[in-house]
């Protein structure tokens, strides 16, 4: 038997109050308020020479001349077509690059070459790491060019900071003002740029000068000159830490076998300056390694972070902190390779065994990677070079859903549409299949004759819409609704078809 007890709630006492203050009534403490956010610290790159460097300057150069060369391309496709190499345009429907059309219908491309580009980054990211965000990132790149603006204006890191931190004055003005006149001539040309992407790019060029644009095209460059003057100019590597998901994801991307930025601090720690008279056997007795604590590695950094501290969310993998550390390397007279691209694989064997780990290119993320990026690469290239002349589709009538004749019969209503993706007028041939003793009439054409198949034609590069009436005999109707099948059939063999319904009364 369990006996149950009412538990009682613990006695408050209430505090007796405090007695008055001989000084009279006392003021309740004030309260400060406190930021739930941490304050910016604003990061000075320091100016850094090495591979690495070297590296990025390439990639900026021969992407932003990618960028902003790309829209000039011309591209013969024969007359009454764009010439322009790549042009995405809305207003037609259409994109070209360069040999290639897609047209509204084929958006499928357009995903497939979206999966391919994420699985490449996956593989980039599980063999080197943030190596996207480092050198391709259009952030990064354009963020690069507007440091390297900055550093031309008002010189490398600390000439930066003392300006910073000194009074406004007259030179102080000058250097701000041309510093941002720069950058904003670098975001109109990048806002004009997208938009030659749109349009015709010497057309709306011309328009520009003479003051004829539209309106949507100056709002559209007026709104990329803004964006990529504040992104790159202010927001730099805090879109990289807080707006960027990437992040967040490089840590399920990578594995042990991945190359990353690394701290070797087997051989760095402890860390301390180095004296003159100091060997560095003596150094080595005092517990201290290769590493003098100089910051060298965190004031090149474009995100400001320590890379001794492991790795960090913000290191977008640049290597600039490997530059750093090589080149005071070099001037005391130690190895380099303090800090490099390594794997943890290999940090671990050389900490326990002494002895480097080979790199594994070939493991089974890659592999998982590189087959799934050959087989959606072949799958498009396939569908590229097959891919059709002629597209239909048809749309039935649903008001009425069927017509009654005077001879019993049942007439069915379509709105048939032919794409001709051909840049030559074509002649098409359309027959039904499905029902027994169907025919077909096209409204407009003479007295809407029926016959079992029809003559069409469609204008070069030019969707053309047709009326079209299936009639089918009552004896031919097995239900409410039958399957029917619309074939078109060029001239030169190519065939199109679409499966639709046939609707009669229900019997």
């Amino acid at each position: 038997m369990t006996t149950t007890t009412d538990v009682q709630p613990p006695h408050l006492e209430t505090p007796e109050p405090l007695p008055p203050s001989p000084s009279g009534p006392q003021k309740p403490p004030r309260r400060t308020s406190r930021s739930m956010y941490l304050k910016h610290n604003k990061v000075y790159p320091k100016a850094v020479h090495g591979t690495f460097r070297r590296l990025k300057w390439t990639a900026l150069a021969v992407l932003l001349a990618i960028y902003y060369v790309l829209p000039w391309i011309r591209w013969d496709r024969g007359p009454d077509a764009p010439d322009q190499a790549v042009l995405l345009d809305l207003a037609n429907r259409r994109f070209y690059l360069f040999f290639i059309e897609l047209w509204p219908q084929q958006i499928y491309y357009l995903t497939g070459a979206l999966i391919l580009a994420a699985l490449g980054l996956f593989l980039a990211t599980s063999l080197a790491g943030r190596v996207w965000c480092g050198y391709a990132c259009p952030q990064t790149v354009w963020t690069d060019l507007y440091v390297w603006v900055e550093r031309l204006v008002e010189g490398d890191r600390s000439e930066r900071i003392r300006l910073d931190q000194g009074k406004w004055t007259a030179r102080k003005l000058g250097r701000k003002a041309l510093k941002n006149l720069i950058w904003l001539l670098i975001a109109a040309a990048t806002g004009g740029a997208w938009i030659f992407y749109f349009t015709d790019a010497p057309t709306l060029l011309g328009d520009m000068v003479r003051f004829e644009a539209s309106s949507t095209a100056l709002g559209f460059i007026g709104l990329f000159t803004a964006t990529t003057y504040l992104l790159a100019g202010f927001a730099r590597e805090q879109v990289c830490t807080y707006m960027c998901p990437w992040p967040r994801f490089q840590s399920a991307m990578i594995d042990e076998d991945s190359l990353i930025v690394t701290y070797q601090d087997w051989r760095g720690e402890g860390r301390g300056p180095v004296r003159k008279s100091q060997s560095w056997d003596e150094r080595r007795g005092e517990g201290l390694g290769d590493c003098i604590d100089c910051f060298n590695c965190v004031q090149v950094c474009p995100a400001g972070i320590d890379i001794r501290d492991g790795l960090q969310m913000q290191c977008i993998g640049c290597g600039l902190c490997v530059d750093a550390c090589d080149e005071i390397m070099t001037k005391i007279g130690r190895p380099t390779g303090l800090i490099k691209f390594d794997t943890q694989t290999n940090q671990v064997a050389i900490a326990t065994t002494g002895k480097p780990a080979p790199y594994r290119l070939f493991r089974p993320r890659t592999l998982i990677y590189s087959l799934l990026m050959l087989v959606i690469g072949g799958a498009i290239a396939v569908g590229l070079a097959l891919k059709p002349g002629l597209d239909i589709s048809v749309l039935r009538d649903r008001a009425p859903l069927f017509v009654a004749l005077s001879d019993g019969s049942v007439r069915n209503a379509y709105t048939f549409k032919i794409s001709n993706m051909t840049r030559d007028p074509r002649d098409y041939t359309l027959t039904v299949a499905g029902l027994p003793g169907t025919t077909i009439a096209v409204a407009g054409e003479g007295q809407e004759i029926q016959a079992v198949q029809q003559r069409l034609s469609a204008p070069p590069d030019t969707v053309a819409t047709y009326r079209i009436f299936v009639t089918a005999p009552r004896s031919s109707l097995q239900g409410a609704s039958q399957p029917l099948t619309f074939r078109l059939t060029s001239a030169n063999g190519e065939t199109a078809t679409y499966e639709s319904v046939f609707m009669g009364p229900a019997n």
